[in-house]
């Protein structure tokens, strides 16, 4: 009976999408943040501001700030999303009126990662948001990482080696984004253009929810409820575009989103809090 339920269970499997997909799936042991800064500030300006003009929103609103990026703990290894600054970088003071201070240092990128218990040689794969350095200058860091990014935030990085993916979105849409790659089963590097030219975003399918590392999409929950673009983006009209598709995902499924510059980044996913649009 035993043997019968089994290859009943193997045949499902094979004749299911969805049940193919659960049956691969690699088992997630954790998701975590690796927090370099906090207690910072940033104004409604900056964070608003980026279509209908700074001028038109106001300097002394001002929104919590901070700086984290993710990993992923598999039965696999330790999957990144994105890499901090540098050990030692020297970030700029706090200054009153400035339109972002990313706050009191917590500790660099890399004594943070260790202070979570892992060592870099257990990192199988970081996923590179995009170009900028709050996102990517630890990545040599890692001696046995393969590093996935988009095609065009490689060459602007001008980053070569055998360890450097180009990501093709080889697998076609995502639901309501037109192009995606799946790193492993449930974890998706998908196409999301505009804050850079290659920026892209990752989704990982998780216990009935859907944890999105969007990178800059936005850089406070704030904006995202009010549908409003920051001032940083490298092509306002695909910045626009991308942030619709991410509002209509998050009103369509139970989703978790994950900031890099606001603490809410790391409150949501310590309580698994649902994005409500």
């Amino acid at each position: 009976m035993e043997m019968n339920e089994q290859r009943e269970q193997s045949q499902a499997c094979l004749n299911s999408a969805e049940s193919r997909m659960n049956c691969d799936k690699v088992e997630i042991k954790a998701i975590k943040a690796v927090r370099m800064y906090d207690h910072g500030f940033m104004n409604q300006s900056f964070a608003f501001g980026g279509e209908e003009g700074k001028d038109m929103f106001d300097e002394q609103i001002i929104y919590r700030s901070s700086l984290q990026n993710f990993l992923i703990e598999t039965d696999e290894g330790i999957i990144l999303i994105d890499t901090g600054f540098k050990t030692g970088m020297s970030a700029p003071a706090k200054k009153l009126g400035a339109p972002l201070y990313m706050g009191d240092r917590v500790d660099d990128y890399m004594a943070s990662f260790a202070a979570l218990g892992y060592k870099p040689e257990q990192v199988t794969k970081i996923l590179i948001t995009h170009k900028h350095g709050d996102h990517s200058d630890c990545i040599s860091e890692f001696p046995n990482a393969k590093v996935y990014i988009s095609p065009e935030d490689a060459d602007a990085m001008k980053l070569e080696g055998e360890n450097i993916v180009r990501v093709s979105y080889k697998d076609g849409r995502y639901q309501n984004f037109p192009a995606c790659e799946e790193i492993v089963p449930g974890l998706y590097f998908i196409e999301a253009k505009g804050h850079t030219k290659g920026n892209s975003i990752v989704i990982l399918e998780h216990d009935g929810l859907y944890y999105m590392f969007h990178g800059d999409i936005t850089y406070c929950d704030a904006a995202l409820k009010a549908n409003k673009l920051s001032i940083i983006f490298e092509d306002k009209t695909a910045a626009r575009e991308t942030l619709d598709r991410v509002r209509t995902f998050i009103k369509n499924n139970p989703t978790v989103y994950l900031s890099t510059h606001c603490p809410e980044g790391y409150e949501n996913l310590e309580m698994k809090r649902v994005m409500k649009l």
